[in-house]
């Protein structure tokens, strides 16, 4: 069985997409991590990953591998682990560039759904019910305001000791917004058969509880 959760930048998706697929014993993918991972790497090198030309150019450089390591998540990029470093505001910010590029997108959609074929998961991400799994059982779009997002994502980076700015994360997440619901290729939205779960006056416990009541409802 295959769950697909879509939505916005600081939406929650990946905290509970990792707590309903522990509940379910479904395999998570961060799927946007390895897009993050391919940020990093061209971060790394001094790409400007607005020549685009430049970014599809140097694509095939990158070896990214999700293991699971005593139940979590490690992402590797070229051997190394990358999973602290990818999850920085800067490469969160050009994660949503890179994703833009026909090129890149190929190479990551191509490894998301051969780790869909075999196994229970669960994916998040931005296209992932209507172009990596569109033939999957449960569809979520998980989605809240801007200021909501930007308040949790402000209150992750305090507890972290990063000093932030509240207003310049809403700013950055409103640009990643655009830049997500824009792109030529495989552009953030809806899909027809998805289920719209707006948190912005949830608790994570109660989003977690509806998308499994959709899951029950499903089989």
């Amino acid at each position: 069985m295959n769950i697909a959760i879509d939505g916005p930048a600081g939406a929650g998706k990946s905290s509970i997409a990792r707590l309903v697929a522990k509940k379910l014993s479904f395999i998570y993918f961060d799927t946007g991590a390895m897009y993050r991972a391919m940020a990093l790497y061209y971060l790394k090198h001094g790409i400007e990953t607005k020549d685009g030309a430049q970014v599809e150019s140097r694509c095939d450089e990158m070896d990214i591998n999700i293991l699971f390591e005593d139940g979590e998540q490690q992402v590797y990029l070229n051997g190394e682990n990358v999973s602290r470093e990818i999850r920085s505001e800067q490469v969160g910010n050009q994660a949503s560039v890179v994703a833009q590029y026909p090129k890149v997108r190929e190479k990551l959609v191509s490894l998301q759904r051969q780790m869909a074929a075999s196994s229970d998961v669960i994916m998040d991400g931005r296209d992932i019910g209507t172009v990596v799994l569109p033939d999957a059982e449960v569809k979520i779009y998980l989605t809240a305001s801007s200021a909501v997002r930007a308040g949790r994502r402000y209150k992750e980076l305090q507890e972290k000791g990063i000093e932030c700015d509240l207003k310049k994360i809403e700013e950055d997440i409103i640009v990643r917004d655009r830049q997500d619901m824009n792109r030529e290729a495989s552009p953030l939205r809806q899909a027809e058969d998805a289920v719209l779960l707006d948190s912005s006056d949830l608790s994570i416990e109660e989003v977690v509880e509806r998308i499994l009541s959709i899951v029950r409802e499903s089989r």
